[in-house]
């Protein structure tokens, strides 16, 4: 059974997405992205790294990451999952924390967005904020870049580990 719910045109005012077709299977690219040990190898742009993530895959449940800097300056970013279909959809935001309970400093909700191709995985990550302030910060810190390198660095994790 297909879940609907996230029915979502971008607003280029609000929104910054990230499409690609990248060249492995749905079912890897969903592996990676909700396998703590896997998230650690490739979601942030290196030399940043993951020290810690735990994940609780299910609407409600927690998404929380621990960004390291080189400098070994670490940064916790907590969130919760609002969807969750396998190999199809993934939608987590900070605005609101493990259990549906509201944060106080949200900065984005985001959706990953998975479909089938000939030769692997249509990708599309989109960053949904709540306001123009957000998004165009966002942006500055490098959205498209590090979004990008991180998707590099997801195929590159998904093709080390089947072979």
């Amino acid at each position: 059974m297909t879940s609907n719910l996230f029915t979502f045109t971008p607003d280029p005012t609000l929104d910054l997405v990230l499409e690609r077709e990248i060249d492995v299977p749905v079912e890897l690219v969903w592996e990676a992205w909700t396998t703590p040990d896997s998230i650690k190898e490739w979601f942030c742009p290196k030399p940043w790294s993951v020290s810690s993530c735990e994940i609780d895959l299910r609407p409600g449940g927690k998404f929380n990451t621990v960004m390291r800097s080189p400098e070994g300056q670490e940064f916790p970013n907590s969130g919760c999952y609002l969807e969750v279909v396998p190999n199809q959809r993934l939608v987590f935001t900070d605005t609101l924390l493990p259990g549906f309970r509201p944060a106080p400093k949200p900065f984005f909700t985001a959706a990953l967005l998975l479909e089938p191709t000939a030769t692997g995985t249509r990708y599309t990550a989109i960053a949904i904020h709540g306001n123009e302030e957000t998004r165009k910060q966002h942006e500055e810190m490098g959205f498209h870049e590090g979004w990008g390198t991180v998707v590099d660095q997801l195929v590159a994790h998904i093709k080390a580990s089947i072979h």
